[in-house]
This record gives structure tokens, sequence and C-alpha cells, in this order.
């Protein structure tokens, strides 16, 4: 594998020294490049994208060709491991994702596979290989997930919801019937996301979308507990490099004390709690990745400018802090605003790092 050019993602997670706050975007390879809508067209669709390495390695760069980012993210999806269990997943057009077979029952748990990396999977890691050789060391790649309880989520309401209304009626009334999912769910992910670190990933990151929908008891349960499990099975050394493991929960800015304690490098924060106290919450021990909230890119250069100031303010000296969105970039942004985004984290970090 070639040498890495740039590192400072790579050593912002693990709380080593950079001259500046390295910067990515969540969603940084998607719809508000007019390239990546254009091979998204010629792919047919969003699956056949994600199914086709060259055209998931393609998107996976774009991103890069424009702005001078930190890091590459695999061009992916979260729902890839229920998919792989045979659950019909499709996307369609202002209803987001469905799936065909819905689990709802104890035999639709049970009849679940853990999904072969190397077998259902293996396209996600030839676009892992792919998008690594590609990237000749320029940048690190990262490699992701969903969390257990977002991906059950999905699966049980069988798509997008906003009353949770039936897997959190699954977890109330049949919680041993959902601790076998998320177990489930643990095993794959945690395969999943070691595939990807021998396929060459970097660092990983666990997306939990929908922890923060939870109570503070049934986040630890059925959510942190889970996430916990995965980073202990995680292999955490390829290369002769440390592999960082980054959780984010998103709305959950008020247990970064209990999610420091899995033993995560980094936690990923949104823009519901200021850096300053997150950084004190979590104990100062851990690196922290966030946190602008993603509609300041609908202002103007100069506004943008001014949040970023304020967030690196809020974060303050010191090393481990990666600089990021609070969520993913909305499809409509105009990409000069993100030019000037990653300028002023560049430009204005220096001298936190003195």
């Amino acid at each position: 594998m070639s040498e890495l050019k740039n590192d400072r993602f790579l050593r912002a997670l693990l709380r080593q020294p950079v001259d500046v706050t390295p910067v990515w975007m969540m969603r940084q390879a998607g719809r508000y490049l007019p390239e990546y809508r254009a091979t998204r067209a010629k792919a047919g669709s969003f699956m056949d994208l994600c199914r086709n390495p060259d055209l998931a390695c393609e998107v996976t760069i774009q991103p890069l060709e424009r702005f001078p980012l930190d890091a590459a993210i695999l061009f992916s999806d979260i729902l890839t491991i229920p998919d792989a269990m045979g659950l019909g997943l499709t996307f369609n057009t202002g209803h987001g994702p469905q799936f065909d077979k819905p689990v709802r029952s104890a035999a639709d748990v049970d009849n679940l596979p853990i999904p072969d990396p190397e077998g259902e999977l293996k396209y996600v890691m030839d676009a892992v290989r792919t998008i690594r050789r590609e990237l000749d060391g320029r940048v690190p790649l990262i490699g992701f997930s969903g969390s257990p309880w977002t991906l059950a989520t999905y699966m049980v309401e069988g798509g997008s919801t906003k009353e949770f209304g039936k897997v959190k009626g699954m977890m109330f009334d049949q919680p041993e019937l959902m601790h076998r999912l998320l177990d489930k769910l643990a095993q794959s992910v945690t395969s999943y996301l070691n595939a990807q670190i021998a396929a060459g990933a970097q660092a990983v990151q666990i997306f939990d979308t929908w922890g923060g929908v939870l109570t503070p008891r049934d986040y630890q349960e059925f959510s942190l507990r889970y996430m916990q499990q995965i980073v202990d099975g995680l292999t955490r050394e390829a290369d002769g490099r440390t592999v960082p493991v980054i959780l984010f929960t998103k709305g959950g800015g008020q247990w970064l004390d209990k999610m420091a304690a899995s033993g995560a490098d980094c936690l990923g924060v949104d823009w519901t709690i200021d850096l300053s106290d997150a950084r004190q919450l979590a104990g100062n021990a851990i690196a922290l990745q966030g946190n602008m909230d993603p509609c300041i890119l609908y202002s103007n250069p100069e506004r943008i400018r001014e949040e970023v100031a304020s967030v690196l303010a809020s974060y303050g000296k010191g090393e481990g802090h990666v600089f990021n969105l609070g969520h993913g970039i909305h499809p409509n942004i105009d990409p000069d605003n993100v030019g000037a985004f990653i300028e002023a984290v560049h430009a204005l970090s220096a001298p936190y790092h003195r």
C-alpha cells in the first residue's frame, strides 16, 4: 500500500499533534455535486451505483478533486447489510428506502442470515480495494456501517419513519426479541467493518442515526450496548497503523460521557451541543468530530467563515478535533460554499495547534 501523504485526519482521531484541524463532510460524495448526479444517472439507480466498484470509486474521489479534504469516505449506504440479509431493499423517489420483507416476528429474526462480507457484500469490499488503490495514499479512507439500532429501525419499520411505532413497539413489548435482532446485527456489522479494514479502510465510523430517539435508559440498553460490542470486536491495527473508530449518535450529545467509555477513539457530535460542553462531558480524553449545522452552508462565504471560527473557538486549543458538519450535507448546497467552508477550516485553525 502507498505511503500516506496526508495523515492529519488519523492523527487527530488519536489526539496526536497536527498542523491544522482536519476536515471532511458526511455525505461529501453526494447530490450537491453535479458530477455525482451525472455518475448516478449513468449508473441507473442508487443501489446500482453502490454495487459498481468502479463507479463507487469515482464518486468517492469526486469531492477530493474539488476540495482539499483530509479524508475520503467509502461511497455506499448504511442499509447494505439488511439488503444482503434478503429483505428486498428499494429506493423510491420521495419515499426513501423501503423493504419488501420487514422484520416483525421471531421467525423473521431467526431466519435472518449473517451476511458474508466477501460473499453477498463483496461489491462493498471491491469498492474499498479499488478506492484505496486509486487514492494512492492521497488521504485516508473511511469505512462505515449503520449501528445495530439504526439498522433495526429500518428493518422493523420497513423503511423510513417519523413515529418509530413498530420498532419501539417491539422493543417495549418483546425486548428479548429485539435483543436477538440487535445481537445478530452487531455480529454482522463487526464482520462487515473488519472486512472493510482488511480491504483497506484506515478508519471506520458507526452511524447511529436514530439512537437519539430513545430515552437515556433505552439508549444504553438497545443502542450503545451493541455499538460497544462492535468496538470490542474490531480489528484495531492494519498496515502498521492504528485503525481509529468513530461513534456518531445523532441527538446523542447528552450521552457523550457514556459513549466515551466505549473504547472508541472519537465521538461524532451534532450541532445541538457546543463542542466546549461536549469536550467537558467526554472528559477531554477522546477525540471529537463535528459539529457545524449543515444549514450554515445555505448562507454566504463570510457567514460560513464566521461559523467555522465559532466552532473552532468552542473546541479551543489542543489536539483531538476533526472538523465536520453535525450531520450530512444537504443535496442542494452550492459547491462554492463548500469550498469556502473547507478553506476557512484550514486557514483559521492553525493558531489552535501551536
